[in-house]
């Protein structure tokens, strides 16, 4: 009998700690009903004040010093090119030469690729320009042609824009988008007749950097254009506040 009373006990006891903690898990799961959570936007448009631009040149011949020679005369006229266009010598950077062996290659009577003797070497080297001087390497990447005329054989790359100053806007734009945020929750629980409470959680968002009214695709990891010399920021902050 005395097993029976304790059994009864036990088990009373859990009913009650059972109803303990339903109470509990309603009220807090109420509490955290009780909340409102808002995205705030910041975005900001800004001129790139730093560029990128590359090109290549090559030379062909059976002989790999007299390749070497040519090349490195091609490699004078066009820093003897640049520098007279007002490009600091500091900022001109030439790469290593890349070596490529050339072969006659055919497709046999049965259509089979055959690779042929060998026909020569072809050099490639490519020069760089990092500026500040955006306006100026923008109207040398137009003009390449003047050394192409110089019977170089020479590509051009499309220049590349950046912003040095871009951590300064990106604090701008993460209080924009917290006070749009902040204001939207205010409004909204204002117009449900409550008070804003206390803000329980922020989330950032990826910095997305696209060309002015463009229709780029946000993604996932951030976007960053760097074909357009304008841009224009955006930025997400999530903001989760009690209500009371």
């Amino acid at each position: 009998m005395n097993k029976n009373i304790i059994a009864v006990a036990v088990g009373a006891l859990g009913f009650v700690l059972g109803l303990g903690f339903l109470g509990n898990a309603i009220k807090n799961r109420n509490k955290s009903e009780n909340t409102i959570s808002v995205t705030g936007l910041g975005t900001k448009q800004f001129t790139s004040d730093l560029i990128t631009w590359s090109g290549s040149f090559s030379k062909n011949n059976s002989d790999l010093k007299a390749a070497y020679d040519e090349l490195a005369i091609d490699r004078k006229v066009i820093n003897d090119y640049l520098v007279s266009k007002g490009i600091k010598q500091s900022e001109i950077v030439f790469s290593s030469v890349d070596i490529q062996k050339q072969f006659r290659s055919y497709n046999d009577s049965n259509g089979n690729y055959v690779q042929g003797e060998f026909s020569g070497y072809n050099l490639t080297q490519k020069v760089s320009i990092e500026s500040k001087e955006v306006v100026k390497i923008e109207n040398l990447s137009r003009n390449i042609t003047e050394i192409i005329n110089r019977g170089i054989e020479f590509t051009s790359s499309a220049p590349s824009y950046f912003y040095t100053k871009l951590a300064t806007v990106k604090q701008e734009m993460i209080a924009g988008a917290t006070k749009d945020a902040k204001e939207r929750a205010e409004k909204i629980a204002e117009n449900s007749g409550s008070s804003l409470g206390s803000l329980k959680k922020a989330t950032m968002g990826v910095i997305q950097i696209t060309e002015p009214n463009s229709n780029e695709d946000y993604s996932y990891g951030g976007t960053f254009n760097t074909s357009s010399k304008e841009k224009e920021a955006n930025i997400t902050i999530k903001l989760e506040y009690e209500v009371n």
